[in-house]
């Protein structure tokens, strides 16, 4: 009998768990989404395939009793239908149905945040990095399952300067006709898995650009005779064809409310498409999404690490506070909105920006914020003058988890000064290859590590791998007065539970949970081997927290 009823049982959980992950459907191939959500408004998405009228209908209950509905008219069948809903109520689980002309529908769930100013609880999931030729995305597959509030993508969330089956042999995507294929792509199904499109119809998404939205380490405010890569049509590079062709297919293509900067008395971002996101959950935290892309002055020279000369000359340039990696409304804007959301008393503060801000050496720095030093130092300064408290930076791009403290200096070689900030960097969704095998690989062209110490390298099992990355990066560190990798011994009061501060070797994804009333942070890092990218994601890093 109690074998039976566990049967029963476990049916019935599968039968609800088979409802919940409803078939997609063929006119809906890219699923559905939810995006730009606050307390009382989201933005609903989705692409048909079919023209005629696309119908959004959402509830605060399953059943879709008294929804709101909106209905779009498609008439071009590559432009995804949009949907914006107002007048919700704030912390309150919605779900939406989109239906095709032809009447077949997907569905979704996303929660709004909560208005109050307690600590109740929050999780939500971050990653980046997801390039449309090594597909299927397996590594985010247990995230739909993880009851995330929202899912940030924070950049590169298509490569349209690498050639993938969608467009065989293009190797940079050009017309808006390519861009658009590129999105669609990386949202669709491959062999039986759809991780990106499961992933956003579960929570609400959130996204920002970094650089492969339009084409490789591009700098958006720089003058487009400095990129032959770009057309010379207007003053900055955000102003080519190229760029405005990118931009238009990922806003498209993602759930954004269209929002834009006003006269800000910089040419570089007035009237400009805005991608700088903020949204408070409660006392739990404040999340602010940066675009660290579309306005950046034009990187500088990579430093040579073997020829001192070089670096000092790097480290000098990058402290010139004419140049910016933001733009000075971003900066401006995010400083502001760090000192409110201290002065509210919110608990947590999240920055997730594209490039880290923590320190990890020369080595193709000019991309990072250590090549626009003194903006980094600007914002940095700006948290331990001001006493902001718990604040996460949270980035991608280097397709690896590197978690540290962070410190700054006022000029190179400056004694570092602590912010009790930390970073961790996520990712990737799907990249070949991740940060490991890339930066070793990168170390033994450059002389800093013999053959034999590849060799041996290309011989660990994956642990002992991240630990020879570790020591690679920290030789870097020291050399320059860099804490070491990790948060031991820094002012961050955090315990590490499982696997290291260093994941380097998996495609994966972070996940960010707050403890209610005790505001307790836990970060958990799942990953899958790239050689097994459907396998179940596994966790290769969690450590805990406490705030202060």
């Amino acid at each position: 009998m109690k074998s039976t009823l566990s049967t029963f049982v476990a049916l019935v959980a599968l039968l609800c768990a088979a409802d919940v992950a409803q078939a997609q459907v063929a006119e809906l191939p890219q699923r559905v989404a939810a995006g730009d959500v606050g307390t009382t408004y989201a933005v609903l998405w989705g692409r048909s395939t079919v023209a005629g009228t696309v119908t959004f209908r959402a509830a605060d209950n399953p059943s879709l009793t008294n929804p709101f509905i909106r209905t779009v008219l498609v008439t071009d069948t590559t432009l995804p239908a949009k949907a914006y809903i107002r007048g919700l109520q704030p912390g309150t689980t919605y779900y939406y149905e989109v239906a095709s002309p032809l009447g077949t529908t997907d569905t979704g769930t996303f929660r709004t945040p909560r208005a109050t100013t307690a600590i109740s609880g929050l999780r939500f999931g971050v990653s980046g990095d997801a390039r449309g030729d090594v597909m299927p995305f397996g590594s985010v597959a247990n995230a739909p399952g993880r009851n995330l509030e929202f899912f940030a993508n924070i950049g590169d969330t298509i490569y349209a300067d690498v050639a993938s089956p969608a467009l065989p042999g293009v190797s940079q995507a050009v017309t808006l006709s390519d861009y658009r294929i590129k999105h669609a792509e990386v949202y669709s199904a491959f062999a039986g898995v759809n991780g990106l499109g499961d992933l956003r119809r579960s929570c609400a998404a959130l996204v920002t650009i970094d650089d492969h939205e339009v084409t490789n380490d591009f700098a958006g405010g720089a003058a487009p005779s400095s990129d032959p890569r770009f057309d010379l049509t207007g003053n900055f590079i955000n102003e080519t064809n190229l760029f405005r062709n990118g931009i238009r297919a990922f806003t498209e293509y993602n759930p954004l409310l269209r929002t834009a900067y006003g006269q800000t008395g910089d040419a570089r971002t007035a009237f400009k498409r805005k991608l700088y996101r903020k949204q408070r959950y409660g006392g739990d935290a404040s999340v602010f999404m940066l675009d660290a892309r579309s306005f950046r002055d034009q990187e500088l020279p990579d430093a040579d690490p073997s020829n001192p000369a070089s670096v000092l000359n790097f480290l000098v340039s990058s402290f010139n506070p004419a140049r910016t990696m933001l733009g000075r409304a971003q900066v401006d804007e995010l400083k502001a909105d760090l000192l409110e959301a201290q002065q509210q008393g919110v608990k947590w503060k999240f920055v997730l920006v594209p490039e880290p801000m923590q320190n990890l050496g020369v080595v193709a720095a000019a991309d990072r914020f250590e090549g626009y030093a003194a903006e980094r130092t600007e914002i940095l300064a700006h948290i331990t003058t001001n006493g902001i408290q718990n604040v996460v930076f949270v980035a991608a791009d280097i397709h690896g988890t590197l978690v540290n403290n962070i410190s700054f200096q006022t000029a190179p070689g400056g004694a570092q000064i602590p912010t009790g900030a930390f970073e961790i960097t996520t990712g990737p969704i799907a990249y070949d290859a991740p940060f490991g095998p890339t930066v070793v690989g990168l170390a033994a062209q450059l002389g800093l590590i013999t053959p034999t110490q590849y060799q041996t390298y290309l011989s660990l099992p994956t642990p002992f791998k991240d630990a020879f990355v570790q020591q690679l990066v920290d030789t870097q560190l020291s050399q320059l007065g860099y804490d070491p990798l990790g948060l031991q011994g820094s002012p961050v009061n955090a315990t590490l539970i499982s696997g290291g501060y260093v994941a380097t070797h998996v495609y994966g994804w972070s996940e960010f949970e707050i403890a209610p009333t005790t505001g307790l942070l836990t970060v958990t890092t799942y990953g899958v081997d790239p050689a097994t990218p459907t396998a179940t994601p596994a966790i290769v890093s969690q450590f805990n927290v406490q705030p202060l």
